[in-house]
């Protein structure tokens, strides 16, 4: 059991699966502060210095913090925005690259495609003599 623990714990992708998560942690923490302290001031201004952190709504002794619920909805789309951006600019820069490597790969002729023949001809020749 302790073998299968260590062939799922130290493969390639687990490694990989556990990058990612701190990468995300490190990147969510910076979305968190660029919509706390950039987003959430400018909608503030944007709809007449509304704070959406500060509203509530009491009820008796219960509070209703729908002004936490904006604030992480608005969290989860700027993320969710941020990420869409960042694979759409990396599928953009692969797909040049792919291009690119495309271009570099040139037709051959039919002239060379039949010396091609001819030479692989030749060799298949002088291996059976």
């Amino acid at each position: 059991m302790w073998k299968e623990f260590k062939e799922f714990a130290f493969k390639g992708n687990i490694i990989d699966l556990a990058v990612a998560v701190v990468i995300g942690g490190a990147f969510g923490a910076i979305v968190t502060s660029f919509v706390e302290n950039i987003i959430t001031p400018l909608m503030g201004i944007v709809v007449g210095g509304i704070d959406f952190t500060n509203l509530k709504l009491t009820v008796g002794e219960a509070e209703l913090l729908y002004g936490n619920f904006i604030q992480s909805f608005v969290d989860f789309i700027i993320i969710a925005l941020s990420i869409f951006l960042a694979i759409k600019f990396l599928t953009k820069f692969k797909r040049q690259k792919e291009e690119e490597a495309e271009e570099v790969v040139e037709e051959l002729s039919k002239q060379e495609v039949l010396l091609e023949e001819i030479r692989d001809l030749l060799k298949e020749q002088s291996k059976k003599k």
